[in-house]
């Protein structure tokens, strides 16, 4: 018998998993706990069309983080900032600052997708930012002396 599961059963499958059973398990333990349904044409459609619009969906997501990579890739900032008479900084800039940066850009990023070590002396750096699906691009972020 063929069931779809509309909850994660561990050891077994996830949600939406089409698995053939013998009757008893089905009727003993997956339908009597409402861990699945018969498989039945309709929701089989059903099924199908959500795992379409999901992939479009993640398509559409992976274009979007590919061009907000690109835009970004090798973009420099530059952050003025007040520095002690030896040329440190009074606070290191860290991803909150970068991340200001990117917003004033018009860039939307987490802040913990920016990896980087705190910057605590004037000079160049580099940052890089992590997206989904394993993409990065990476700026460089100058900092300059108020």
């Amino acid at each position: 018998m063929k069931v779809i599961l509309i909850q994660n059963v561990p050891n077994f499958g996830k949600i939406d998993d089409i698995k053939e059973v013998s009757e008893g398990y089905a009727r003993n333990f997956l339908f009597a706990k409402n861990l699945a349904v018969a498989a039945s044409p309709n929701i089989l459609k059903e099924i199908e069309a959500r795992r379409n619009r999901k992939l479009k969906n993640t398509e559409n997501e992976l274009r979007e983080q590919q061009a907000i990579a690109q835009r970004l890739d090798g973009r420099e900032f530059t952050l003025k900032e007040k520095t002690s008479a030896a040329g440190a900084l009074y606070a290191a800039v860290g991803p909150q600052k970068i991340l200001e940066i990117l917003k004033k850009s018009g860039f939307t990023i987490d802040k913990d997708k920016i990896a980087m070590k705190p910057i605590k002396e004037a000079g160049e750096y580099k940052a890089k930012i992590k997206f989904s699906y394993g993409l990065e691009a990476e700026i460089i972020v100058n900092v300059i002396k108020l």
